[in-house]
């Protein structure tokens, strides 16, 4: 089924690793998070702190951001993959997510991540690519990852 090159060679190999290091400066409320090494550096001196995570994120990034450009990213590709399992080239995918961070039991628990799908996918109706999406959707690694939380995902074909 999957065409992509070395997607699976049979080994038990990882097919990427990638990292990062935080480092913790101060009390929850007051204190400072800072991304010094990632693999890619792009996160390199990113910031984060409880109040740009809880209200208004003045600069600042969150893992919930973060969650959320993982998992539109994941996505996208999800599908382009998809599409192009049924010999499909989008025109141009737009995915979006919102990563939420909820009270369960009087714990902060991210729950949902709700995705948003635009394409303009040449040759392709609305119930096709909503049967498209649908199968990417089980095909994001992301997705899977957050498999304990809601994930709703709202699709729609552009003209």
């Amino acid at each position: 089924m999957f065409t992509v090159e070395n997607f699976d060679d049979g080994s038990d190999m990882s097919i990427a690793v990638r990292n990062a290091t935080t480092t913790w400066d101060g009390a929850l409320a007051s204190g400072t998070g800072t991304f010094g090494s990632t693999s890619s550096g792009a996160l390199d001196d990113q910031e984060v702190t409880w109040v740009s995570r809880t209200e208004a994120p003045g600069g600042k990034t969150s893992p919930e951001e973060l969650l959320a450009a993982a998992h539109s990213s994941c996505f996208s590709m999800a599908l382009a993959l998809t599409l192009g399992e049924h010999k499909i080239t989008p025109t141009r995918l737009v995915v979006s997510a919102e990563v939420h961070l909820d009270p369960v039991e009087g714990v902060p628990t991210i729950t949902t991540s709700n995705i948003s799908v635009h394409g303009t996918v040449p040759g392709v109706d609305a119930a096709a690519f909503a049967d498209l999406v649908d199968e990417a959707a089980k095909l994001c690694p992301v997705s899977r990852l957050f498999a304990g939380a809601t994930i709703s995902v709202d699709a729609h074909l552009d003209e």
